[in-house]
């Protein structure tokens, strides 16, 4: 990863606008070759859509939407702490999410954990709980899917797929093989695997997530090394918006897999720089969670 000072002089601008065109250049690269040097009997096995591009991206995320009736959907607001965000009813204040701890899906230590985080709201530790998309922290697998107020983009390869967020310019990586390592070392966005299916759908699975400050929504609902993900994009008939149906599985954390879904819009916007880290302090002392520090410099 780049690494630069930001003194607002005109250098650094001039970096930062040839950083995102190089970016931006990359992408196009990337997609072009794809589409002249690889014939289709040689492309991943089923119908491939139109995820990426140049000029334009998906817009979304905020939280999870109810799957398909007959399916668990996902962990909400605790009844006893109601939840007003951002955008619900004019002149009510705003709260903070207080995870849902009862929920029964959850094996007992995942509700103690859970209740733990609310706990610390209720006893003034902290004003605001952890968010990994207010404190720079990655929002692993699905949480990354989440990100609101900010695009991501997608490029197309015929050995990977990537998925870069705007938001610290994020990239999880997805590569198009047959079946996952023998031994996958946990990490932030762990081994995924994709696939396209005969009718469009970009299916990816995903298994050796990290645990540290990694949950599965916006309520901080914890998961096991076991999590396993599975996600299933597709673009409507119109093109114009992109659905997501995850499932996720973890026997060590949940009594039975969980459904999630969410959707994005295509808008018309290039890739822009959004920096978390740079004035993001807790100057108002409301006991933020720390933001990630690099423990030694890029190069």
């Amino acid at each position: 990863m780049l690494t630069y000072a930001s003194n607002g002089n005109r250098n650094h601008l001039a970096f930062k606008q040839l950083l995102l065109g190089t970016i931006a250049a990359a992408i196009c690269a990337s997609v072009a070759a794809w589409a002249m040097t690889t014939p289709a009997s040689a492309q991943a096995p089923g119908k491939i859509p139109e995820l990426a591009s140049t000029s334009f991206a998906w817009l979304g995320g905020g939280e999870w939407r109810d799957p398909p009736a007959g399916m668990r959907g996902p962990i909400r607001n605790d009844p006893a702490f109601p939840y007003n965000g951002n955008n619900d009813r004019v002149g009510q204040q705003v709260t903070v999410r207080m995870g849902n701890w009862r929920d029964p899906v959850l094996k007992p230590w995942a509700a103690a954990k859970m209740k733990a985080t609310n706990d610390e709201v209720i006893a003034g530790i902290r004003q605001v709980p952890f968010s990994a998309q207010s404190r720079c922290y990655p929002g692993g697998v699905p949480g990354q899917l989440l990100y609101p107020a900010e695009p991501f983009y997608f490029i197309q390869t015929p050995k990977q797929v990537w998925m870069i967020w705007q938001r610290d310019h994020m990239v999880r990586r997805v590569f198009l093989t047959d079946k996952h390592s023998e031994t996958v070392k946990p990490s932030w966005f762990g081994e995924s695997i994709g696939r396209y299916e005969n009718d469009g759908t970009f299916v990816v699975d995903t298994i050796g997530l990290q645990t540290e400050n990694s949950y599965i929504d916006n309520w901080r609902t914890p998961h096991s090394e076991k999590l396993h993900v599975v996600e299933r994009f597709k673009l409507a008939a119109d093109a114009k918006t992109l659905d997501a149906l995850v499932k996720v599985e973890d026997p060590d954390a949940y009594n039975e897999p969980i459904y999630l879904a969410q959707r994005w819009r295509k808008v018309d916007n290039p890739l822009h720089e959004t920096v978390c880290a740079e004035n993001n302090l807790d100057h108002f002392n409301q006991g933020l969670f720390p933001i990630p520090e690099a423990k030694k410099f890029d190069f």
